[in-house]
């Protein structure tokens, strides 16, 4: 859709898991003002946009897929030892925005079954869970997030400074993107998917595969 001069810039990355009787399969995109930048399928990840070298770009991508697979070998592993005959919907939502007058909002969004499980509160690097009334998953995976630097400090420096600098220096190309705007965004999913493994381990200990 064509942008109006009012309307923010925003950056925003999308990350879907499924997680059934020890099979996980992946999807999500990443989206620089609109336009399409990055695409995951299961352990394919593409950059749409040419924001990084061609060298640059390998690097990234073997990180994100050795993290996928990661993922993948620690659900079967789970599996094995708890099987479950249900299924997860794990969906992860995170970007900035940048508005006309310099200010800028971040936002990190988490979703169990498609019900509203957590949320990063960025200026205090803080998760709050949103699950309607009580579920000891949600306070399991809250904690343990809360654990590590990646998921907290990282994070918000992330959404707070990287994040809205890449739309910054997208907003002073007047459409073309900035080179320093390359290496961060795998980063993002990157970050996604580290915050994805912390829900995931809640989940699969917590409920004990019940």
């Amino acid at each position: 859709c064509p942008t109006s001069p009012t309307a923010p810039l925003a950056f925003t990355m999308l990350q879907l898991t499924r997680v059934y009787m020890g099979n996980s399969m992946f999807r999500g995109n990443a989206s620089l003002n609109g336009q399409l930048s990055h695409l995951l399928e299961e352990h394919n990840v593409t950059q749409v946009l040419p924001l990084e070298p061609p060298d640059a770009w390998a690097r990234r991508q073997s990180e994100v897929i050795a993290y996928l697979q990661n993922f993948r070998q620690l659900v079967q592993l789970f599996n094995k030892e708890r099987p479950t005959k249900f299924t997860q919907h794990l969906c992860c939502h995170l970007g900035c925005r940048l508005f006309p007058n310099g200010t800028a909002q971040s936002f990190y969004e988490v979703t169990l079954n498609r019900t509203a499980f957590l949320s990063f509160h960025v200026p205090s690097a803080t998760w709050e869970r949103r699950w309607p009334g009580e579920l000891p998953v949600a306070a399991f995976a809250q904690e343990q997030l809360m654990k590590y630097p990646i998921t907290t400090q990282d994070l918000q420096y992330f959404l707070n400074t990287t994040c809205v600098g890449i739309l910054q220096a997208q907003s002073v190309r007047t459409g073309k993107v900035s080179g320093r705007s390359r290496a961060p965004l795998v980063l993002g999913l990157i970050l996604g998917s580290l915050a994805l493994l912390g829900m995931a381990l809640g989940i699969f200990l917590c409920t004990r595969g019940s």
